[in-house]
């Protein structure tokens, strides 16, 4: 059994179409990359740790205050 830490990301997968690359979390649509970004996130997947730096360049990354804003209410 495949077990995932705590706030690891996890769910994204990318596909190369053309001159973009799409980014999609769970199934739908995250983001698409073109130009620059793209190609700068092909070549960052080939080092990094790939749900790691889709979930950072979709914005979908824990931030570590969600639960101290929580409080604060």
């Amino acid at each position: 059994m495949l077990e995932v830490m705590a706030g690891t990301p996890s769910g994204f997968v990318f596909a190369v179409r053309g001159d973009r690359v799409e980014i999609r979390h769970d199934g739908r649509l995250a983001a698409t990359l073109r130009g620059s970004a793209a190609s700068k996130f092909l070549d960052d997947v080939e080092r990094r740790d790939p749900q790691q730096l889709m979930a950072r360049v979709t914005g979908n990354y824990k931030r570590g205050n969600e639960r101290n804003e929580s409080r604060r209410i």
